[in-house]
């Protein structure tokens, strides 16, 4: 490869690089799972809520804790911990539960989602914002948008439609509609 095709293959590269940051950047509600810290777009966040009685869903997925009805709505909740195969831990003052809504296929989801610690609502503009990382063999991890960068920390930014597969969500919401 010439000088002259390296330098436009890694001219093309940034552009699209700061292209795809430039899409990703705006306001995220940041929260912790174990150590570890994510954000979700503002825009996707319907309300917080803390923790409350979830009523367990007979043969549910563990990842999927139950529902709860949240004024007269019966809303799924799933264990973002679990999800993310990380170990259960028992709720405590901090643990919330981030109602969430995305579109699929044309259709509105809403799901609660259980989390260790809500944070706070941080902009991050696109020089903050890096393509996520290939994780390697077997990684399932498209749900990953990219990593953010605020201050010293750095955080996963999360596209809340993707954690759950559409057949997860599928059965998620048919184990509402039967409750």
């Amino acid at each position: 490869m010439s000088t002259l095709q390296a330098t436009t293959t890694k001219d093309s590269y940034a552009a699209v690089a700061s292209e795809f940051a430039r899409k990703l950047a705006g306001k995220y509600m940041t929260f912790k799972l174990a150590e570890e810290i994510y954000g979700l777009e503002i825009l996707k966040v319907r309300e917080l809520i803390g923790f409350m009685q979830i009523t367990r869903v007979p043969k549910a997925p563990e990842w999927f804790r139950g529902v709860l009805n949240l004024r007269g709505k019966v809303i799924p909740v799933v264990d973002l911990r679990l999800k993310f195969d990380m170990p259960r831990i028992e709720p405590t003052d901090q643990t919330v539960i981030i109602v969430v809504q995305y579109s699929l296929r044309a259709r509105d989801v809403t799901m609660g989602i259980l989390v260790d610690e809500v944070l706070e609502v941080l902009s991050i503009d696109a020089a903050q914002i890096e393509p996520p990382p290939a994780l390697g063999i077997g990684a399932d991890a498209d749900f990953i948008l990219a990593i953010g960068k605020a201050g010293e920390r750095v955080l996963f930014l999360l596209d809340i439609g993707r954690i759950l597969s559409e057949a997860e969500t599928l059965e998620m919401e048919g184990a509402v509609a039967a409750d």
